[in-house]
């Protein structure tokens, strides 16, 4: 028996050689790209572990939860770490960035997340690339949830380590992901004697066993399935065109946004400024007195395949995320969304319900498509 799943024919060096080089073109990069078999996670950590070490000071920004998780990596490596915290309603600013910096000139390291999914906000990279490059320190991106949703130009914006997954924008899957390193980035750690070496979190092994090698032998089998994911959807954006497909998150988070003030009911954009918040989901912050698992919980009960979550931790009482990212990013999903969310909150709890319009918010969605 056969199945299009398995009795696959061996994915060779060559192949993935070449899904490298179309990810590369996808973000106009001529940096090394090392596509690493994991979700990001595995880039992420192996940047910051080959990065850092003792005698480093890193500046690390926080607008969401990923920023706390560097954080604790960068101190696990013995870095001296200083946290800008910037509330997870908006966006940090070049400004705040550039007073950090000035406040100590002792920073090497500066690790940031562009768009945080979980939060629903977008940070102005380009601005702050030009004053962490004046400064001089490496910078780290991560650009898992960006990546297709926005523009994304790690060489201009002066990024050293740009790390992107493909289950979000993409459309693709979340098993491999990327990386694209600067020639400063490889010299950095290369130097550094705590670098993973000999392990799977190895950029260096990448490096030196693959790309010096002339991308002629894998350091292991590769992740066969999951390549061919990311080469389809790679594929597939190319087809669209990547233009079109970020064009597309922008109208659909504009008109989540829009769709979400004209329903009513208390419902309202949890990043206050249109200008930071991210085209790849739409985050909610629910009434006063209403329980966001709740209220998602019975928005899915009528359509349980919509792109809706809770909050996490201590935002799942408070906060609401749609994900209209991928093929998500349609009109027809924020239609479904907004509507499955009125009628939860239309919903009688305790013999009241909170007046919502329905009709309202499909115009405004439709006029945002428009």
């Amino acid at each position: 028996m056969t199945h299009p799943f398995l009795d696959l024919a061996p994915l060779g060096a060559a192949h993935f050689a070449a899904i490298e080089d179309r990810v590369a073109r996808l973000l106009d990069t001529g940096q090394d790209v090392v596509i690493m078999q994991g979700e990001a996670l595995l880039p992420l950590e192996g940047c910051i572990r080959g990065a850092a070490r003792p005698g480093t000071t890193a500046l690390n920004v926080i607008t969401g939860p990923y920023g706390q998780t560097f954080g604790d990596w960068l101190r696990d490596c013995g870095a001296t770490v200083v946290d800008l915290t910037v509330p997870f309603h908006t966006a940090v600013t070049a400004a705040r960035v550039e007073e950090a910096l000035a406040g100590n000139p002792e920073i090497d390291f500066v690790s940031l997340v562009h768009a945080e999914a979980a939060t629903g906000n977008t940070n102005p990279v380009a601005e702050i690339g030009e004053v962490v490059r004046a400064h001089g320190a490496l910078f780290m991106l991560d650009a898992v949830a960006s990546v297709a949703a926005e523009p994304l130009l790690p060489d201009a914006w002066g990024v050293d380590l740009c790390v992107i997954g493909a289950q979000k924008a993409m459309g693709g899957p979340a098993g491999v992901s990327a990386v694209s390193v600067s020639e400063r980035a490889w010299q950095r750690l290369a130097a550094n004697p705590q670098a993973p070496r000999r392990s799977y979190l190895s950029l260096l092994d990448w490096k030196e066993r693959w790309i010096d090698g002339g991308r002629k032998a894998l350091l292991h089998a590769p992740a066969q399935l999951e390549m061919l994911a990311l080469e389809a959807c790679v594929e597939r954006i190319e087809a669209e065109g990547l233009d079109a497909l970020m064009r597309r998150h922008a109208t659909a988070a504009a008109a989540t946004r829009a769709g979400a003030v004209a329903l009513g009911g208390g419902l309202e954009p949890y990043v206050h400024a249109a200008s930071d918040a991210a085209p790849v989901a739409t985050t909610l912050r629910v009434p006063q007195g209403v329980d966001a698992s709740a209220l998602v919980a019975r928005a899915l009960a009528a359509d349980p395949v919509l792109p809706l979550v809770a909050g996490g931790g201590a935002l799942a009482k408070e906060m609401i995320r749609v994900n209209h990212y991928g093929p998500n990013a349609t009109r027809g999903v924020v239609h479904g969304c907004l509507a499955a969310l009125g009628a939860a909150m239309g919903e009688t709890t305790g013999g009241t319900g909170r007046a919502v319009d329905l009709e309202a918010a499909r115009r405004a969605v439709t006029a945002a498509w428009a």
